[in-house]
């Protein structure tokens, strides 16, 4: 397993490097895939004091990624933060990859409902849908479409990019900034 750990706006001491690297090797136990962790170390310093410290980890397995973030005070608390969210989601995947080789959930009945197919095959439990609505989607220009999501006061605008015809989604990124995600051909 490799592990790098950096430092985007924080310089990564050689201490808290070895911590981070002992810390880390107790994902091992959940995965005997894990090809490589990255953990990056970040200070923000538009946030409250008390979240100015960020840990973000990022898991790669065969047909798996697992993220965890954690921000708090110093970048051992943000570490330990993320790494239990890490845990628990390798736990979860562990569970789904030991009852589908076990067979428990086709003996128990479950999952023909409440689960859905990912394309690789792994099935993923989908919550009840609460809410359905429809929207008419409308072509415009990625400026637009930013436009009309901060007037409609969302995180994320559903449309139709007017230069291609694709369908496409513009949110908001943690850090503030605009993503988008475009339909492929």
């Amino acid at each position: 397993m490799d592990v790098v750990v950096f430092g985007k706006h924080a310089e990564v001491s050689p201490d808290l490097r070895t911590h981070t690297l002992e810390k880390v090797q107790r994902i091992e136990r959940f995965a005997g895939d894990v090809r490589r962790v990255d953990v990056d170390f970040d200070v923000l310093a538009t946030r409250r004091a008390g979240d100015s410290h960020t840990c973000e980890i990022l898991v790669h397995l065969n047909k798996h990624l697992v993220k965890g973030q954690g921000s708090s005070s110093d970048h051992r608390a943000a570490l330990d933060l993320a790494l239990d969210k890490v845990e628990r989601q390798m736990r979860r995947l562990h569970e789904r990859r030991v009852d589908r080789r076990n067979g428990t959930r086709a003996a128990r009945g479950d999952g023909a409902a409440a689960s859905t197919p990912e394309p690789d095959g792994d099935e993923v439990d989908a919550g009840p849908v609460v809410k359905t609505k429809r929207i008419a989607v409308k072509p415009m220009d990625i400026g637009e479409a930013a436009l009309q999501m901060e007037l409609l006061g969302h995180d994320f605008f559903l449309f139709t990019v007017a230069e291609t015809g694709r369908a496409a989604v513009l949110y908001r990124r943690r850090d503030g900034n605009l993503g988008l995600i475009e339909a492929a051909g």
